[in-house]
């Protein structure tokens, strides 16, 4: 096992220092200014939505790393726990109904 190149170790840390930097800024940010603006706050609550779709809409539309939407039963499936998903509310109907429609259609 070769050890890794310090300009990767250089950017691990530079990553990590930027993004503490970013959090600790909100934090001293808004402890000195009051209240987060309506604005930044209905941004911040979409992130996580955003931040799931980035994740798995890739791994359902492109398991391969080509686009393949006929003939990928990992589309049905993701369209079925979606459909769960927005009835139930439910995490765990969401999980399991996906799962069980990934081994119906045989996309496991």
């Amino acid at each position: 096992m070769t050890s890794p190149d310090p300009v990767v170790w250089l950017a691990i840390v530079f990553a990590g220092v930027g993004t503490y930097a970013l959090r600790a800024s909100f934090l001293f940010l808004f402890e000195r200014f009051g209240d987060v603006p309506d604005g930044v706050e209905t941004a911040l609550e979409m992130v996580p939505a955003a931040v799931l779709s980035a994740l798995v809409v890739p791994a359902v539309v492109a398991p391969e790393g080509a686009i393949a939407v006929i003939g990928n039963g990992r589309v049905p499936a993701a369209l079925v726990a979606a459909a769960v998903a927005w009835y139930t509310e439910s995490i765990l109907a969401t999980i399991l109904s996906g799962l069980v429609a990934l081994i119906v259609l045989g996309a496991v």
